[in-house]
């Protein structure tokens, strides 16, 4: 069973928190984040990317650490007075999802309650390392999905309609995020055995954010084995969301050439595995399993797989392991997708047109998928296996800022 437990976020002042609420920094290159925190200074990227702020020199983490301390100490922030459960509901284009704000317990994770389906980079998990203990916290909460329980939808119902929420901000890009506070003692409770009732809880993104909470978790025990087991470092600040709510969006792929083949014999390739029909300007919008749209500097081609070719696996049957298995790896030479330069990965909410730019800008080929599935998540994390790398795009993004866990005072 899984646990998830109030606690004293630290949070905006209601006035600050639409100019707070960012992006996560993961979904930003650089540029676009210091443009973002040149925009609107208060945006939690600085702190989130502290790249974004600090001078040449400066060690990253620690500028972190010590604009959140200047945040909180000039009022920006608050911190609740006893713990609570946060409602938070994101509404995008007339879609609403809504998720719980809690800590999930670390040792539920060590023993497979909480599961992930990728694997995460050790430098990436080492600047989020460093970024929890410079700040003292952990500023980004972990997208959770859970398989839907209708007596935690009741009771979320229950929250939503007797009170205003806390915060109700649209950001630029029209998202609509609304939080309540659960602070009731009955509620606090009927919430809590609720989720004694979950079996298993699946990282549906952040999984650097949360290996490296579990990371820090695992260090401070070693170093004192007599360690209080309720201090928030303990827990991973998460938002869990039933998945019956959630929408995934394609996870598009673009390769910078054709790996020395003329774009006749790349095509021949591709054929055997796919049936390939020219398009011209018309995308091909991929509308089950087993279709993929492809753009070459000619236009579109709507790929549809080979009877045959189609797997039952978990990972193998998944759409973007048959094009690394059919295309990628034995066509166009990417053996190692996570850390092969030659292909970049284009999330779907960028938009079919971005994919066209870049091959019309720098050649090569893009591939449209069709989206990953939330059961397939939860068939590849309950096998114990991974996925490739970028396979889920998740939509709407949770914002950093809402909701922080501090470990001051501990």
């Amino acid at each position: 069973m899984a646990e998830l437990r109030p606690f004293r976020a630290v949070r905006p002042q209601e006035k600050y928190a639409a100019r707070i609420a960012a992006l996560p920094y993961d979904v930003y290159s650089l540029e676009e984040a210091r443009a973002e925190v040149a925009r609107e200074p208060l945006s939690f990227l600085a702190v989130d990317l502290p790249e974004t702020a600090a001078q040449a020199g400066e060690d990253l983490a620690q500028k972190a650490g010590s604009l959140l301390r200047e945040r909180m100490e000039a009022g920006y922030f608050v911190q609740e007075e006893t713990p609570c459960y946060y409602i938070y509901e994101l509404t995008m284009d007339g879609r609403t999802q809504t998720g719980i704000g809690a800590l999930a317990r670390v040792d539920d994770y060590l023993n497979g309650t909480i599961r992930r389906h990728e694997n995460t980079r050790a430098d990436k998990e080492a600047d989020r390392i460093a970024h929890v203990e410079g700040c003292r916290a952990q500023t980004g909460p972990i997208f959770l999905a859970y398989r839907a329980k209708e007596e935690i939808r009741a009771l979320t119902e229950q929250v939503k309609g007797g009170e205003a929420p806390l915060f109700d901000v649209t950001g630029t890009d029209g998202v609509q995020h609304r939080i309540w506070r659960v602070a009731d003692e009955e509620e606090l409770e009927a919430f809590y055995d609720a989720f004694e009732a979950v079996d298993t809880l699946y990282i549906a993104d952040g999984h650097h954010r949360c290996a490296a909470a579990v990371a820090c978790a695992v260090r401070r025990r070693e170093k004192d084995p007599d360690y209080d087991r309720q201090a928030p470092w303990n827990f991973i600040l998460s938002v869990a969301f039933p998945d019956d709510e959630l929408k995934i969006l394609d996870y598009n792929r673009v390769v910078k050439d054709l790996n020395g083949l003329s774009q006749e014999e790349f095509l021949e390739r591709v054929g055997a595995a796919f049936e390939i029909r020219h398009m011209g300007e018309t995308v091909p919008h991929p509308a089950h399993k087993g279709e993929i749209g492809m753009y070459l500097p000619d236009g579109w081609y709507a790929l549809k797989l080979r009877d045959g070719f189609a797997k039952d696996d978990p990972v193998e049957g998944l759409d973007v392991s048959l094009l690394q298995d059919l295309v990628l790896a034995p066509v166009l030479g990417i053996a190692q997708p996570r850390t092969d330069r030659r292909i970049s990965f284009v999330g779907g909410i960028r938009g079919c047109g971005e994919l066209k730019e870049r091959v019309d800008r720098e050649g090569g080929v893009a591939f449209l998928m069709y989206p990953t599935a939330i059961g397939e998540l939860f068939a590849v994390a309950d096998a114990g296996r991974l996925m490739p790398p970028k396979s889920t795009w998740f939509e709407p993004k949770l914002r950093s800022g809402f909701l922080i866990s501090s470990f001051e005072g501990e």
